[in-house]
């Protein structure tokens, strides 16, 4: 007998946002002394302190500017806020495994944008 997992929903997070849900998780971990984080919560929490620059508003925001250009989807969009790419070689390796490329041009306006906020 095969037991099949469901996916129910769906959602893309920022670092950011993903760093303030971990804050609470360990939080309210810590509380009760005796629940030790697992491994893999405790390397997720350094992951996300290391690696997450902005705030979660900040990082949102960039998201919706970033979805507002050409060429970029939703996906795309949270890949990069989450990399915060400086120049066109990071950004192409964003849209490596995509059907099309980007000109100079519309990369550079992307880099735009993320350097608003980086």
């Amino acid at each position: 007998m095969t037991i099949f997992k469901e996916i129910v929903d769906e959602e893309f997070l920022t670092v950011s946002e993903t760093k303030e849900l971990l804050a609470d998780i360990e939080a309210e971990r810590a509380l009760d002394e005796d629940r030790e984080l697992p491994y893999e919560l405790a390397r997720a929490i350094e992951h996300v302190n290391r690696f997450a620059h902005l705030e979660p508003e900040e990082a949102q925001q960039l998201v919706d500017d970033i979805q507002d250009l050409e060429k970029v989807d939703e996906a795309t969009a949270y890949k990069i806020a989450n990399l915060l790419p400086r120049n066109r070689d990071e950004l192409r390796s964003v849209y490596a495994q995509q059907r099309y490329s980007l000109s100079g041009d519309e990369l550079d306006e992307i880099l735009n944008v993320v350097a608003q906020y980086a």
